[in-house]
């Protein structure tokens, strides 16, 4: 059974690696056994660092998902890997009436969907052409699943979007043994949410979600363990939301 989540001889690309989550679940799938390629719009060196001094593999690089052409130079850099686990995406809880929203809002649906698009492309198109099937888990939300607990309009229709892409993806990955899958976290204790003030009454663990807690079923969906599940959306909310 241990095999089953065993990473090692796995190369897994990740993105927003410097963020809560990100960070979590690189040290995760290392720990697990894989080399790691990571990447942020500033490069996380410290923890690439930090994994090959525990014996893994790991790089580098500054990254804008939302630039097509630097994310393919990226996967081509990445060179052949098993996995991509995308985590780079930005939340502003604004108000759509504030000045500049729109700008915020193209920006949120930049980073936040077409930032995973260019990604998926990338990899999945990569991971055909070598034949060996692949693994991509990107990140949803309880946002695009009943408009959030804080979010403003622009993350939850781009996480809506991440839902849907996942599904029109994973049929066109399956053929080639190429599993596409995310996962829908509730909030979670990370940078990206430290402005706002959580009433843990209104979540029915009292709480919410450690990075870890994400980190976990990020790993699982790149394993062995998870090697029939494709177009799936995990709901990881505590209890908040069934879908």
């Amino acid at each position: 059974m241990a095999a089953q989540f065993d990473l090692t001889g796995q190369r897994i690309a990740i993105t927003g690696a410097s963020g809560g989550i990100g960070s979590t679940t690189a040290r995760l799938v290392a720990e697990m056994g894989a080399d790691v390629m990571l990447s942020d719009i500033e490069p996380p060196q410290a923890l690439a660092d930090y994994i090959s001094s525990k014996g893994r593999e790991s790089s580098a690089a500054s990254l804008d998902v939302t630039d097509r052409d630097a994310v393919e130079a990226w996967a081509a850099d990445c060179g052949a890997v098993t996995a991509l686990i995308d985590c780079a995406a930005i939340c502003p809880f604004d108000d759509w009436n504030d000045d500049g929203w729109d700008e915020v809002a193209a920006r949120v649906f930049n980073i936040n969907l077409h930032g995973p698009l260019n990604l998926t492309r990338a990899f999945m198109n990569g991971m055909i052409e070598r034949g060996n099937g692949g693994r991509i888990a990107l990140i949803g939300s309880i946002a695009g699943r009943i408009g959030g607990v804080a979010a403003a309009p622009h993350y939850a229709m781009a996480k809506g979007g991440i839902h849907g892409f996942v599904r029109w993806a994973s049929r066109r990955g399956a053929p080639h043994n190429i599993l596409i899958n995310a996962v829908a976290p509730g909030p979670v204790a990370t940078p990206m949410t430290q402005s706002q003030s959580f009433d843990g009454d209104i979540f029915p663990m009292k709480r919410i979600a450690e990075a870890d807690e994400i980190a976990g079923p990020l790993a699982f969906l790149v394993s062995p363990a998870a090697s029939y599940i494709a177009g799936a959306v995990l709901d990881i909310n505590g209890a908040m939301h069934f879908s």
